[in-house]
């Protein structure tokens, strides 16, 4: 975006966002320090802050003079190309404010509040596997985003508010088919390709491997695939998540399990995907909303695409059993890359979203909507939840729950009251198979992670998806880069065609 024909209206704007966007990545890393760093006790103090910070943030989007410069730049962006970065710029933000402006600052400050004081809840709940002591918090979270939904009335749906938080556009009435004709064709899937309950696990990436050992292995696999040590950090937590405060500032996280290399590994790679899309969005955006990823279904896709499509394909094995000999050695003698494709491939239902395998993962989402569909429905009460979470675990993945911690309490995200936010696990992978045929079909992409060349596959994504930033809609972003809108097909194509690589599946 030039600056040398800017009105001085517009640079009156970008003044003022990026005072925002500043302020948005103060909040950022008071998230990411709690998460990491902070002491369990700072917990109420933590939760002042982030509310005094979001009464800030609010005031200032929703101050009349912001919505003046907007009207004020209507004539100007008017003679402009609709889909200009000025054109878009001004679109977004007006969106914004729009949203801001029904919401009663003093609701937005409880909301943040109560999502510090709920994540802090939650970790003391799930060390416990005991829902009581989560119980309040989450209540208190539900009511809030109730309060929240009745100040964007009239609506279609409850639910579709929420939504529309972490995925704009989105609604029940297409989430629901959507999720039900994956579910239909999961199912079957499932059935098909998962071991009988007997049969022993595949436990090449067991270890046992000291903490430290895992740690120096997955970091020199994250710098491999493109983590920059000067840019970005690694660092432990609780629930895996990735944070960026700033270009040149991402902060991604894992956690380790001294036998089970694969959670640290494949929860590194997923945070790198997410880390990598923001830290290859346009510079010329930095600072305004722009520069900020379009969605959360976007942002997933990339997740997904780093752990599952590049991290549990054939190539990508072949080259990463190389990279665990020489950090791990002793460990993998004896291990062929085959036999890693089908280990970290197998079908298993299991009670952990996070350790789950794509075949069953999306079942684990599709649980979690319903209940949030559910309780803003009124229909599920919160002291009824972990009855009723262990319900559709049983139902859908014909798994029994032994206590809280593996069951309602295993996500933070309710902790941090993200209602609304678990349909956009869903729509990334079945976006990210879909970007994936595109990927196929423009790169040797095979060869090339076999090679361990992870440059062309970064390009490729910065210059399709990254590097818009909120340039373009969700549904735009999917239509330029694979000419169509978002399907299930391809997902469904992806994963019975790698099942039928790794021997679970016949070939049709």
């Amino acid at each position: 975006m030039s600056a040398t024909t800017e009105p001085t209206a517009l640079i009156s704007l970008r003044e003022r966002l990026a005072e925002l966007s500043d302020l948005g990545s103060i909040g950022s890393l008071l998230f990411w320090d709690q998460n990491t760093m902070m002491p369990p006790a700072a917990a109420p103090a933590r939760a002042e802050q982030a509310a005094t910070l979001e009464r800030i943030v609010h005031g200032r989007l929703t101050d009349p003079g912001l919505a003046d410069l907007l009207d004020a730049l209507e004539p100007w962006v008017a003679d402009l190309d609709p889909e200009s970065a000025e054109a878009r710029l001004l679109a977004v933000t007006r969106r914004d404010v729009e949203k801001a402006v029904r919401v009663p600052a003093d609701l937005a400050a409880e909301i943040t509040r109560a999502s510090a004081l709920g994540q802090q809840a939650w970790l003391e709940a799930r060390a416990s596997a005991d829902f009581t002591r989560f119980r309040d918090a989450f209540a208190r979270q539900v009511d809030l985003r109730h309060r929240y939904v009745a100040c964007f009335a009239p609506f279609e749906h409850p639910y579709d508010v929420l939504l529309d938080v972490f995925e704009p556009g989105l609604t029940v009435a297409e989430l629901r088919p959507l999720l039900e004709r994956l579910r239909e064709g999961l199912v079957p899937l499932v059935r098909a390709a998962a071991d009988p309950p007997d049969t022993p696990r595949h436990r090449l990436l067991d270890g046992p491997f000291e903490v430290e050992d895992q740690r120096r292995a997955v970091s020199l696999v994250l710098e491999a695939v493109g983590f920059d040590p000067d840019g970005w950090r690694l660092d432990p937590a609780p629930h895996p998540f990735a944070q960026s405060l700033a270009q040149g500032d991402i902060r991604i996280t894992t956690r380790y399990d001294r036998h089970d290399l694969g959670s640290a590994l494949y929860a590194g790679l997923h945070e790198f995907g997410h880390g990598l899309y923001e830290a290859q969005i346009d510079p010329a955006f930095k600072r305004t909303p722009l520069g900020e990823p379009v969605s959360l279904g976007i942002h997933e896709s990339q997740s997904r695409t780093w752990e599952n499509l590049v991290g549990r394909g054939r190539p990508f094995l072949g080259w990463l059993l190389g990279q665990l000999r020489e950090s791990l050695p002793g460990g993998f003698d004896g291990v062929g890359a085959d036999d890693l494709f089908r280990a970290v491939n197998a079908v298993r239902p299991s009670l952990i979203r996070v350790d789950a395998d794509e075949t069953t993962y999306n079942l684990h989402v599709v649980l979690r909507v319903e209940l949030e569909i559910a309780l803003m429905e009124g229909r599920l009460e919160v002291d009824d939840l972990p009855a009723a979470w262990n319900a559709a675990v049983e139902r859908l993945l014909g798994v029994s729950v032994p206590d809280d911690a593996q069951g309602v309490l295993q996500d933070v995200h309710w902790g941090a009251g993200m209602i609304g936010y678990f349909a956009t696990y869903t729509l990334g992978n079945l976006a990210a198979a879909q970007l994936w045929e595109r990927v196929r079909r423009d790169l040797d992409i095979d060869a090339q992670l076999a090679r361990g060349e992870f440059a062309p596959l970064r390009a490729w994504l910065a210059e399709h998806v990254h590097r818009h930033g909120r340039r373009y809609t969700p549904r735009e972003l999917l239509v330029r880069a694979t000419g169509g809108e978002l399907r299930i097909e391809p997902f469904l194509e992806y994963l019975e065609g790698k099942l039928v690589a790794a021997g679970r599946l016949r070939a049709a």
